[in-house]
């Protein structure tokens, strides 16, 4: 869910710079900060963030520049300068964060620096309308990033399913050939023993003993949950938490084959099916 998008709207005496950008989280945490002369549109500005973002870790900024800027008249407001200085200073020698080297540029771009507000003029609905395109445009430059992503990660999890497919199939022949060995094992031990012991009885309990570590339940159940996955995929939009419930089945039979397979190469072959399924794992955060 990793995104980001910039738009300047051009006005006649000044720029309006937004900029979207979102991290990855389960639900929608936004956070704004607009000029104040547009603060009056701060709520529909959100409420059209909600709608589109839906989900994500966001940051949305708007701020103005004066085109005028190289006139020395340009309007900066020194109060609210000196004021973010201040409180930005008291947090440093709070908490230790280091201080940042450009000062200037950083508090030129806070709201309300750039732009001391004229209390005569009015936000026209003319100004409103061509700031609001600027706005929109921003977050769908921030929904194609996040689409361009999407795709990616749709090729990255195919080729983890199929490899784990591929894992799967690995592990039949090495399968096959435990039983016969665990068997030999088992009886050559006991041929060991200085006492006699009931042939039937021992057929009865190796045949339980064997049953215990049969893994075709697990495989076949790991087999839905792979197509499941991509069958989830390809489904409609808003699958992320979705596929995250499925990885984690994935994981429970992965690790059942794991503790069953009492075998060397087995057990090298779930390791492996084990890290593809954790890449899945790292990546499903991303899908909305």
């Amino acid at each position: 869910m990793t995104g980001y998008g910039k738009t300047v709207v051009e006005l006649p005496d000044k720029k309006v710079n937004i900029e979207i950008k979102s991290l990855n989280s389960k639900a929608m945490d936004l956070s704004t900060r607009v000029s104040s002369f547009y603060r009056e549109k701060e709520m529909d500005i959100r409420n059209f963030i909600t709608k589109e973002v839906e989900r994500g870790k966001v940051d949305f900024s708007l701020w103005i520049e004066k085109k005028e800027a190289t006139d020395l008249t340009v309007p900066i407001n020194q109060t609210a300068l000196s004021t973010y200085y201040k409180r930005l200073s008291d947090i440093i020698v709070e908490t230790g964060i280091p201080a940042p080297q450009d000062w200037l540029t950083l508090l030129l771009r806070m709201p309300d620096v750039m732009s001391a507000k004229d209390e005569t003029v009015e936000l026209t609905e003319e100004e409103w309308d061509a700031v609001f395109e600027g706005v929109k445009k921003a977050v769908q430059l921030l929904l194609d990033f996040r689409k361009q992503e999407g795709e990616a990660l749709d090729k990255k999890f195919r080729a983890n399913i199929d490899r784990i497919k591929k894992l799967l199939d690995d592990i039949e022949p090495y399968e096959k050939d435990r039983v016969p060995k665990i068997k030999e094992r088992i009886l050559d031990a006991l041929s060991k023993l200085p006492v006699e012991y009931d042939k039937n009885r021992m057929e009865q309990e190796l045949i339980y003993y064997i049953e215990k570590l049969d893994v075709n339940e697990e495989k076949q159940r790991l087999t839905n949950h792979l197509a499941y996955f991509v069958s989830t995929m390809e489904g409609k939009y808003g699958q992320g938490k979705k596929l995250g419930f499925i990885a984690q089945e994935m994981g429970r039979e992965i690790n059942t084959l794991g503790s069953k397979s009492n075998q060397a190469e087995m057990q090298r072959i779930v390791v492996q099916m084990k890290d593809e399924l954790e890449q899945i794992k790292e990546q499903v955060l991303n899908v909305m």
